[in-house]
């Protein structure tokens, strides 16, 4: 299948794209990510994923847009749901592009992260696959973490603490650093 991989940031896009190659799917990564913030932090994240494309020939498709203020608009006093409008932003992204470049299917690294909701993720992914037409590729790639963080590591990628959100960064803070919400 020809499938157009969402990844939000390069370490998890490390098991994802290996497994989806290893069963001899044709892959395109797609970054679309408009709810990370600061804007260094973007811009950390997308120079990442260039090096890590690079290193295993992976084709992608940018949408270096940073549109914040329109992720904020969805958001805002809807916090507590917050996830669940980033997750229909992106992936309803992910599969127009999808459908645009006559891909099979669309899917998304953030099936890989622990910290995030998968099964929001995977009820989000049916949905926007028959608001949009086209197959979502469902996979639980939360199966191969320690893998890809390894790889990750050993391969030098920029890895972030927080999710992406100006939220989950503050929730960062507060909880001392530690992981939250995202990746």
């Amino acid at each position: 299948m020809k499938i157009l991989l969402h990844i939000c940031c390069a370490p998890c896009a490390v098991y994802p794209v290996q497994v989806l190659t290893g069963q001899e799917h044709y892959v395109h990564g797609f970054f679309y990510n408009p709810n990370i913030h600061p804007y260094q932090e973007f811009a950390r994240r997308a120079q990442a994923l260039e090096e890590f494309a690079a290193t295993q020939e992976l084709p992608l498709i940018w949408d270096r847009s940073y549109d914040l203020e329109g992720f904020l608009r969805q958001v805002v006093f809807r916090e507590a749901a917050r996830c669940r409008f980033c997750y229909h932003l992106r992936l309803t992204a992910a599969a127009r592009v999808a459908r645009g470049g006559n891909f099979d299917a669309f899917t998304s690294t953030l099936l890989y992260s622990k910290y995030q909701k998968h099964e929001l993720i995977r009820e989000i992914g049916a949905q926007v696959a028959q608001e949009v037409g086209l197959p979502f590729y469902y996979a639980d790639f939360r199966e191969g973490w320690r893998t890809g963080q390894e790889k990750s590591k050993e391969m030098g990628l920029y890895r972030q603490q927080y999710c992406g959100c100006i939220y989950s960064e503050r929730e960062r803070y507060e909880r001392g650093g530690k992981k939250s919400g995202g990746d």
